[in-house]
């Protein structure tokens, strides 16, 4: 009882401080497969196989609610302390590898996830892609408004030569 009680903490504790959870089906998979998925995605989630009743527990305890009806069967649970796109895009990727890994939901910005919603997750560019874009847009307009700003001078002083050239030509 005191090790379920333990997990229950370290699993709540897990929850609490994940940005986002992405929950997968293993079935099927060997040790050496999981340890390659581990390996695939540590820099941004911890991968745990994880007891579907403690899990409930946990998840209730930590305010996270929706994962219950996807949690049967043998699971587990990425929870992503960093990117949730590039742990989303490694599960897919892994997935596609190795069809016996099923992703069956998550629990993101408050809200669960569906299977489906993962996929569009894993669909969106990283972080740092999006944020290169946004400057390059916000360069592109700020380039676009300094053309602006400096052709109305310019014109202005076109169209005083011209009004000069007009009047030495008349004098």
């Amino acid at each position: 009882m005191a090790q379920k009680d333990a997990s229950v903490a370290e699993l709540t504790k897990n929850f609490e401080n994940s940005t986002a959870v992405l929950l997968t089906e293993y079935r099927g998979l060997t040790v050496a497969q999981l340890k390659q998925l581990r390996n695939d995605i540590r820099q941004d989630a911890d991968y745990a196989v994880v007891k579907n009743t403690l899990t409930k527990i946990a998840a209730s305890n930590a305010g996270v609610t929706g994962l219950d009806d996807e949690l049967k069967g043998p699971s587990a649970i990425a929870f992503v302390h960093g990117d949730p796109v590039a742990v989303a895009k490694s599960l897919r990727a892994f997935a596609k590898a190795n069809p016996q890994l099923v992703v069956k939901g998550g629990y993101f910005d408050g809200a669960p996830l569906t299977a489906a919603e993962v996929n569009k997750l894993a669909d969106l560019e990283s972080r740092e892609v999006l944020l290169a874009k946004l400057a390059g847009a916000m360069k592109a307009s700020l380039t676009k408004a300094a053309y602006v700003f400096q052709a109305l001078p310019s014109k202005a002083v076109r169209t005083v030569d011209a009004l000069r050239e007009k009047q030495d030509t008349a004098a």
